[in-house]
């Protein structure tokens, strides 16, 4: 005789009504055959786009399309020539167009012509104590390097790109005479004028 004659027989597991499996078991099971779903459906949608494939096609410009007119000469930019030094009988108009011209509290004003690698210094007469604007201008192709001291220090030491204007404003706290220098490496005009304010 068996060994299992007296053991009770297995118990299968009988829903009754109104009960329900584990729902973690349900939630798994989904979560398992959505997932396999999914990757079998990149799979498919996968290998129907790898055997796709696109020829260009090359021949759609017309044979005998009209060739674009050739340029001989180009023309200048339309700024550049604004950046030319002007000759000494336009000065007043180009001093007039940019600003520098003669004011009413005008202390000291210099403007000119210089020529490539020329250096030009000049000093002002003593000026009294008090808050001064400088302007500084030129026109050229390259920049402008403008040097402003007085005998302790230097206040303005500036590479000026020409076509721009700069301003800046000066304190003397006591009676001084200002030394301006003005460099250029290529042909330039120039102009600084020191007006109280």
């Amino acid at each position: 005789m068996p060994a299992t004659q007296g053991a009770p027989p297995p118990r299968r597991a009988v829903l009754r009504p109104g009960t329900c499996p584990s729902r973690s078991v349900s939630v798994r099971t989904r979560v398992r055959a959505a997932v396999v779903l999914w990757t079998a459906g990149a799979l498919v949608v996968g290998t129907a786009l790898a055997g796709c494939e696109y020829t260009y096609n090359e021949g759609w410009r017309p044979a005998e399309a009209p060739a674009a007119p050739e340029v001989t000469e180009p023309g200048p930019r339309a700024e550049l020539w604004r950046n030319d030094p002007v000759s000494a009988a336009e000065m007043e108009a180009w001093l007039t167009e940019s600003q520098v011209g003669p004011g009413l509290q005008v202390a000291h004003r210099t403007f000119g012509l210089l020529r490539a690698e020329e250096i030009r210094t000049e000093a002002t007469a003593p000026l009294p104590t008090g808050t001064y604007v400088l302007v500084l201008v030129c026109r050229s192709q390259r920049r402008v390097e403008f040097k402003v001291r007085n005998d302790e220090f230097t206040m303005v030491d500036l590479s000026l790109r020409c076509g721009s204007r700069r301003e800046s404003v000066i304190y003397l706290s006591k009676e001084t005479v200002l030394h301006f220098q003005v460099e250029a490496p290529s042909p330039a005009n120039f102009a600084y004028r020191l007006a109280r304010l």
